[in-house]
């Protein structure tokens, strides 16, 4: 692989034609149009807490270094192999998308700081390599960068060594915290949609397991139905069983349990007196482990 060390690249040329995505949150354009801020190997943007991208704004107007950036470099163009989160936290920033707090205390807009300071920001110059490789390079090259900071989890790394249309669809609809589905799910699967826990339990549940070998299978397509509706089955079969929703019921293994039992039939208002019941004996501690004991006990046999 080919790197090239480039310190002559400004913060104002970064963000010139910024476009940041709303929906999706993320990052998409820069330096007018040539950047890929966020490609599909790229983990959701994380810093948008008032707290992470605040300090990168505070960093650079103090003068301290964000740390080296890397450029894949594709043709004529480029893409964000690592510094996205830090790429997207300033090009928000620039284009009023948050605010920071002054010296009294005050919150500021890019648009309302002084002169000075604004330039301070836009005349930043970066450190960023230029790699030119091979996908498989490339994608090694981004595992091994993304080692220090904050890890990439399971999901986020197995995104980028299987990206490709697939994983385009498939984080459009687990990775979409702009998706109105989130919040039902949310009773039943545990974690942040923004670092792919959502999709990463879909994947589990439709490949028993076998999320790599899944995705690699399906890399290249386009059409997600399978996933989606797996997913859904599971999803509508837990609210079919148990009509009142308990906060333990979020992050069990849902999946493992509709395999077992879901062709088995059940009395929903047994099940509802059962849970009630169990929830309120003083003995049975492990509140969680109540619903796949009923899943076991509580068949519905035929008259």
């Amino acid at each position: 692989m080919k790197t090239t060390l480039r310190t002559d690249v400004t913060i104002k040329e970064i963000c010139e034609g910024f476009t940041y995505n709303e929906y999706e949150g993320k990052g998409l354009f820069g330096l007018s149009g040539k950047l890929t801020i966020q490609p599909e190997y790229q983990r959701n943007y994380i810093y948008a807490d008032g707290k992470r991208d605040v300090a990168v704004i505070d960093s650079i107007l103090k003068g301290y270094p964000l740390g080296l950036i890397y450029f894949n470099k594709v043709g004529n163009q480029l893409e964000v192999l690592d510094g996205q989160q830090r790429i997207t936290s300033f090009g928000r920033f620039v284009t009023d998308k948050f605010a920071i707090k002054d010296s009294h205390g005050m919150e500021q807009y890019f648009s309302g700081l002084a002169e000075d300071l604004q330039n301070i920001i836009l005349d930043t110059k970066l450190l960023i390599y230029e790699c030119e490789g091979t996908e498989s390079e490339i994608k090694e090259w981004f595992k091994t960068i993304n080692i220090a900071g904050v890890p990439l989890n399971e999901q986020e790394l197995l995104n980028a060594i299987h990206s490709g249309e697939f994983v385009t669809k498939a984080k459009e609809e687990f990775s979409n915290s702009q998706n109105a589905n989130i919040q039902k799910w949310s009773a039943y699967v545990s974690g942040n949609v923004n670092r792919q826990d959502f999709l990463h339990c879909a994947l589990d549940w439709v490949s028993k397991g076998k999320i790599s070998e899944y995705m690699s299978m399906h890399r290249h397509d386009k059409d997600i139905t399978e996933l989606k509706s797996y997913f859904n089955s599971v999803i509508d079969w837990i609210s079919s069983v148990f009509s009142d929703v308990e906060k333990e019921m979020c992050g069990l293994e849902w999946g493992k349990f509709y395999e077992m039992y879901h062709k088995n039939s059940y009395n929903v208002k047994d099940i509802s007196a059962k849970v009630k019941e169990l929830y309120s004996d003083f003995f049975v501690k492990n509140k969680k482990g109540i619903y796949e004991y009923i899943l076991r006990a509580c068949l519905k046999f035929p008259d």
